[in-house]
C-alpha cells in the first residue's frame, strides 16, 4: 500500500481515527459505514481474548466491505492474516511480562517474514481506566496508575529510544475512563513519534479533548458496537471540525 502506513500515520494535515473491530463481535458493526466518507481513517482488527474462531472470517468481511487500510491489533500470534495491510507489532512496555515484551514476537517473526504485511513497531502501554480489563488480565500486567504521568512519560521515552515507531496508550475495551489529559500532554511533550490513545472514548467531546491534549490518533471500539451513529460526530471532532462539537466550551 502506498504511501506506507507508518508515514501516513506520522504525517498529514489532520489527526487520525481508527475503529477497532473485535472479531468475536464483528457482526455488531454491520450498521457502521466503513467507507472513507464516514471519517474513519483506519480499521484495526483483533483482541486480547478471542473465543469464537472468527478472526479470518472477520478479516475477509472487512476487506470485502471496505477500502480503508486494515491493521491487525494482535492479542496473540494466531491473529495474523496476510490479507491485512499492516500489523501493530505490540511490545507491552508498561508491563514486566517478558512474553509480551519480546517472547511472542520471536514466535511471530518467521510467520510475518513470509507475508507482505507492513510491520508497525509499537510501544503498548496499559493505563488504569477504573476497572480490570481483559487486556490487563490476559497480559498478567499491572496498568500504569492514572495519576502517574511521570511513569507514563518515562516509559514512552524509553520506548522511543529503543526504536519503536509508535506509542499506544490504552485503558482497554470497556474502561470506565480514558487516558487522563494531563498524562497525554506529558507524554506527547517528551516524545517525537506518533501517540495513539484508546479506551473509554465515548463522545465527540472526549475525542476533541484528547486530540487537543496531544494524541495523533484516537481508537474507538465499544462505541462502534453500541452507538454507531456517534462515529461520524467523533470523526469530525478528531479532524477538528469544531462546529460539530457541541457544549464543549471550546
Amino acid at each position: 500500500m502506498s504511501p506506507l502506513l507508518i508515514d501516513s500515520i506520522s504525517h498529514g494535515p489532520r489527526k487520525k481515527l481508527a475503529l477497532l473491530v473485535d472479531p468475536d463481535k464483528y457482526k455488531s458493526i454491520r450498521n457502521v459505514d466503513l467507507s472513507e466518507k464516514s471519517g474513519i481513517d483506519y480499521i484495526f482488527v483483533g483482541g486480547s481474548l478471542l473465543s469464537k474462531g472468527n478472526f479470518s472470517k472477520c478479516v475477509d468481511e472487512l476487506k470485502k466491505s471496505s477500502k480503508l487500510p486494515l491493521i491487525i491489533f494482535p492479542g496473540n500470534i494466531d491473529q495474523i492474516d496476510p490479507r491485512a495491510d499492516g500489523l501493530l507489532f505490540l511490545s507491552l512496555i508498561s508491563g514486566r511480562n517478558a512474553e509480551n515484551l519480546i517472547g511472542k514476537h520471536v514466535m511471530a517473526a518467521p510467520i510475518l517474514k513470509k507475508t507482505s504485511i507492513e510491520i508497525l513497531p509499537t510501544g503498548y502501554m496499559l493505563i488504569d481506566g477504573g476497572k480490570i480489563t481483559t487486556a490487563a488480565y490476559i497480559s498478567n500486567t499491572i496498568p500504569i496508575p492514572a495519576d502517574k504521568a511521570d511513569i507514563a512519560s518515562c516509559t514512552a521515552m524509553a520506548g522511543e529510544m529503543l526504536g519503536l515507531k509508535l506509542i499506544y496508550m490504552d485503558t482497554g475495551s470497556g474502561a470506565l475512563s480514558h487516558v487522563p489529559l494531563n498524562m497525554i500532554k506529558e507524554v506527547k511533550k517528551n516524545i517525537s513519534i506518533p501517540l495513539i490513545i484508546g479506551g473509554g472514548i465515548r463522545t465527540p467531546e472526549d475525542a476533541y479533548s484528547i486530540c487537543s491534549a496531544g494524541a495523533d490518533m484516537i481508537v474507538i471500539g465499544t462505541i462502534g458496537e453500541e452507538a454507531p451513529e456517534v462515529i461520524g460526530q467523533i470523526a469530525k471532532a478528531v479532524h477538528y471540525e469544531q462546529t460539530t462539537v457541541k457544549n464543549t466550551g471550546i
